[in-house]
């Protein structure tokens, strides 16, 4: 056996220091007029670095960032981690009560923050326990006023120095990172991905998606969301170019697939949907691929991506899973099917990732299910694709790996090809464009005004958004409330993609003997007589 000293640890730190050498004048990143190469790139996450260690952070702090798809969130991928802390990289979406949670759950204790960002978190930075210091990124293209009153970017960076940091790390099963779920059950958790985990999806990422050292990819998929699953470290590995998006516009992601010669784009099917809906959609005129996850694409959608000359990989996942843990492997059998057939088997979530151990389905017993496309169970994974655990939480890290395998909570069948399809949901999670969204919690900011005495928050069908959630609601007696008040109420609360696009006041609520609401018994209404968007 070899000695432990001539194996290096697996982390994703590898890929810029091997780009920097072979493809040092490459662009590595490009926003708006500006354009950043491999050397550069790695100059700046070293300078970063060394800025961090200047103003204290150790190894296994934990740096947060509230930004954006800019090139700033991409060096914060390798400079973070260079001096082994942790990168907690915050859904932008969300409130700054939200936020303000998992800056103290995480203990971060510095927050780089983008400009136009900041007005969401400034009212709640005054009582952060652990929070030391905040670092604004100016974005000169946002229209954001400059911040007085905490350190600008540049000026963090001016306290560093270049000496150079090796890209290396002591052990491969440090954690990397710490992704939030979006509380599908209350209160997010803290998913932990360790460095040896983020560089092996980050390699699958690449071979999954079809990457080259030609490949132009545009940043629709936002990097807070499973550090981009992993293609924030992957894309650097193969030597790639990075192309930044603010904002996700159907109009400017087909201008920048034109002026920037994109091939590759990562993006939840509603994304997909507003893209050839635009006006300016059009062939691509070269192979481009369009990696796709978030909620189930529908066949059609798959449809008309092909027919747009795009290739589109079905990928399936979790936060717990880094993102992507399946792809549909389109094999070349396939192409003489139908195309209802064929786009119907793509939609199928498939087989487990290179690198991930093999998906199962199973019974409540931990017995896998006939494999006859019938047999419901639960997905259940394991392997170097599933987290370390839940930060800070180990009760709910012992029921997510209950019986050795982690518990996805999402219902499937598993087919004869040993194809995995997705049938329901194991909770009343509501799969909203790509983000999660817990009934819970909706339930809990519509119950908390005053004038509301009970709730129940299900899915209904929306042409563009896959589904929304809506609000059934008692009223105390002689009230006088509108359900504009409630939307009103819970828009103060919540991140705006969590509140309710209606709310109906009811008599009452349907419940069993025992007085649990049947929330089903009111999904079915609104979903009878409609077909799932998938």
């Amino acid at each position: 056996m070899r000695d432990r000293v001539s194996i290096t640890e697996l982390t994703p730190l590898l890929f810029l220091e091997r780009s920097a050498d072979v493809f040092g004048d490459k662009p590595a990143i490009r926003y708006k007029d500006g354009s950043i190469t491999y050397a550069e790139m790695k100059a700046h996450v070293n300078r970063l670095g060394r800025a961090l260690q200047a103003a204290g952070v150790r190894p296994g702090d934990r740096v947060a960032y509230l930004m954006p798809n800019l090139p700033e969130m991409l060096i914060g991928h390798f400079g973070v981690p260079l001096v082994h802390a942790i990168l907690v990289a915050i859904n932008t979406r969300l409130s700054g009560t939200e936020i303000a949670y998992i800056l103290d759950h995480s203990g971060a204790s510095i927050l780089f923050v983008d400009s136009a960002l900041f007005p969401t978190v400034e009212p709640h930075l005054g009582d952060r326990p652990n929070l030391e210091r905040v670092i604004v990124v100016p974005d000169p293209h946002s229209g954001a006023p400059e911040v007085a009153g905490h350190t600008p970017y540049e000026e963090f960076l001016a306290a560093g120095t270049d000496e150079p940091l090796p890209f290396r790390v002591d052990d491969e099963e440090r954690i990397i990172s710490i992704n939030y779920t979006s509380g599908t059950t209350g209160r997010p958790k803290g998913v932990m991905y360790t460095h040896r985990g983020a560089h092996l999806n980050a390699l699958a990422e690449l071979l999954h998606s079809r990457h080259t050292p030609d490949s132009v990819y545009l940043w629709t998929l936002p990097m807070f969301h499973c550090n981009g699953w992993c293609t924030t470290w992957g894309l650097p590995a193969i030597g790639g170019t990075s192309v930044c998006l603010r904002a996700v516009d159907p109009g400017e992601i087909w201008r920048l697939i034109g002026s920037e010669g994109v091939t590759h784009l990562n993006a939840a099917p509603t994304v997909l949907i507003s893209m050839v809906n635009d006006s300016g959609a059009a062939p691509f005129g070269r192979d481009f691929v369009v990696t796709t996850a978030g909620a189930p694409p529908s066949p059609t959608i798959i449809a008309q991506m092909a027919e747009l000359g795009a290739e589109t990989v079905h990928v399936y996942g979790l936060t717990e899973t880094y993102g992507p843990y399946t792809v549909c492997e389109v094999r070349t059998e396939w192409s003489d099917k139908p195309d209802p057939e064929r786009f119907g088997l793509i939609a199928r979530q498939g087989v487990a990732y290179i690198g991930a151990d093999p998906i199962r389905v199973v019974d409540q017993q931990m017995n896998d299910v006939p494999r006859d496309g019938a047999t419901m169970g639960e997905v259940v994974m394991k392997g170097n694709n599933v987290m370390a655990g839940y930060y800070d939480d180990a009760d709910a890290t012992e029921r997510a790996f209950s019986g050795g395998w982690f518990h996805s909570g999402d219902l499937g069948v598993w087919h004869p090809d040993g194809y995995i399809e997705l049938r329901d949901r194991a909770k009343d999670i509501i799969i909203s464009g790509g983000e999660n969204i817990s009934t819970i919690e909706v339930e809990q900011a519509v119950v908390s005004h005053p004038d509301v005495l009970e709730a129940a928050v299900v899915s209904m069908p929306h042409e563009k958004w896959g589904e929304r959630p809506k609000a059934f609601v008692t009223v105390k007696s002689g009230s006088t409330v509108t359900p504009d008040d409630i939307v009103e109420h819970v828009r103060d609360l919540l991140a705006r993609f969590k509140v309710p696009d209606t709310v109906e006041i009811v008599p009452e609520l349907p419940k069993t003997s025992t007085g649990k609401i049947q929330k089903y018994v009111l999904r079915e209404r609104l979903w009878s007589g409609d077909r799932r968007i998938n």
